[in-house]
């Protein structure tokens, strides 16, 4: 019996300790994901930009974020805010800024705002993408003949006999 709770209190003590949360950009990440996994949390990373800020910041993509030091976690903040010279400008989501006509990566709330931003312009300017987004019809192009419909509309109604 006492074996076994000095091998349990071993096996504790050599682990490493893992925060339940990381917190970087203003977002709490779940410590107990894989790096690659965690940083699709943010917006504006998906699983590939993931995995090239990982590598950047010489973390292993598949290590536990919550097992990272503050130094690791420093590094990635560091390569997060970089992330527009670590890339070609081809995998930025904001190529020629409206506003600055500079390639940016936005990240987080900003990307939030500057969509929002954009569908305004685009209202103010009464274009059609503008006037679709006003109703509240498809913007991309999708079939709303069948589909879409919302309120009290009825699909095919038959001829009475």
């Amino acid at each position: 019996m006492e074996d076994a709770e000095k091998t349990i209190e071993e096996t504790t003590k050599d682990a490493p300790e893992i925060k339940h949360l990381v917190r970087i950009v203003n977002t709490d990440l779940d410590g107990h994901k894989s790096v690659q996994y965690a940083l699709t949390g943010l917006k504006g990373i998906g699983i590939r930009t993931a995995r090239i800020l990982a590598n950047n910041a010489g973390i292993e993509p598949t290590e536990i974020i919550g097992s990272l030091d503050d130094s690791e976690v420093e590094k990635l903040k560091k390569t997060i805010d970089d992330f527009g010279a670590v890339v070609p400008t081809w995998m930025l989501n904001r190529r020629k800024d409206i506003a600055t006509g500079k390639d940016k990566h936005l990240i987080g709330v900003d990307l939030v705002l500057s969509v929002t931003d954009d569908i305004n312009i685009m209202k103010k300017t009464r274009s059609y993408t503008g006037i679709r987004h006003e109703r509240g019809l498809r913007v991309h192009g999708q079939r709303t003949r069948s589909t879409g419909r919302s309120g009290a509309t009825v699909g095919v109604s038959r001829k009475r006999a």
